[in-house]
């Protein structure tokens, strides 16, 4: 199976009526871009950070390659209590009002002000089992995950036809580089020849020792050994992606040495229509070279 390095995916747990536990909803979102590498950030509430590790864990051990970004979000805080000192609160305001009567100072305060003080107010959570909360979020990331996977292995079936059809189109214009071939090669000799034969009008050389020389020439500018490797990288590929996996980087690589030896044809060939084939052939690599960029 092939995948792509882009996708989402998403959970979710509500809580059931009458109270279940947690007693708040909670959402897991998995979305990604191509990376060279796998790079996985998580994303939780505060209080839920002692989480963290084990869903970035959960998710490298499914996905391989991506700029991996995991929110975990709830759609409420949870519920806690409010406790107040009253003896402190007392002791604020009998200090306000002893200020208020000595220096006469304007007294403003108020039940507000007096909540505001951490001395006199504090607020406890409800108690949470990590355990059992964990547990649910992980769930929760499992199920993201597989979600984030099938869009990802869609979207990657459409990249390998793509692919596919760019190879087919390849290998066409490596049959029009090979049977153009010969004409060039020949072109080529003959011009050699007659320029040779030229230089050396006035010489005694023998025209056996021409020929030969301009065969050696010739035979350099033939392409035989680039469109058979062509082919044979051609092959590569198709087999790579039948059997699928983790191949992006591979195929990667091989889509550089197409390039590689299309640039060689082109360098070789002194020839219009050589020139054009070679053209619509870099075209079509560097194609395939974009494609490859997203697979994981």
């Amino acid at each position: 199976m092939i995948r792509s390095m882009t996708g989402y995916g998403r959970a979710a747990y509500v809580p059931e009526e009458g109270g279940a536990d947690p007693a708040y909803g909670l959402t897991v979102e998995i979305r990604a871009v191509n990376h060279r590498y796998l790079d996985t950030l998580v994303r939780c509430p505060r209080q839920m950070m002692f989480i963290e590790d084990a869903v970035r864990k959960r998710v490298s051990a499914q996905v391989s390659r991506g700029k991996v970004e995991v929110i975990v979000s709830k759609d409420k805080d949870e519920s806690g209590s409010i406790s107040v000192d009253f003896a402190a609160a007392e002791g604020y305001v009998n200090a306000a009002r002893e200020l208020e009567a000595r220096f006469g100072v304007p007294g403003d305060l108020s039940a507000a002000a007096i909540l505001r003080l951490s001395e006199v107010v504090q607020a406890s959570r409800a108690d949470t089992d990590e355990q059992a909360l964990s547990d649910l979020v992980l769930d929760l990331t499992d199920r993201a995950v597989a979600a984030f996977n099938e869009m990802r292995a869609a979207e990657g079936a459409r990249l390998c036809a793509d692919i596919l059809d760019k190879s087919r189109e390849i290998e066409r214009l490596v049959t029009l580089a090979e049977e153009r071939s010969p004409v060039t090669v020949a072109a080529y000799r003959a011009r050699l020849s007659q320029k040779l034969s030229e230089v050396l009008e006035n010489t005694a050389l023998d025209e056996s020792r021409i020929l030969t020389e301009a065969a050696i020439y010739a035979d350099r500018v033939s392409v035989d050994e680039e469109t058979v490797r062509l082919r044979s990288h051609l092959a590569a590929l198709r087999d790579m992606l039948e059997k699928g996996g983790t191949i992006g980087r591979k195929l990667d690589f091989l889509a550089q040495e197409l390039g590689r030896e299309a640039n060689t044809i082109g360098s070789k060939a002194n020839d219009t229509e050589m020139g054009r084939i070679v053209l619509d052939m870099k075209n079509e690599i560097e194609k395939i070279r974009e494609q490859v960029q997203n697979i994981e």
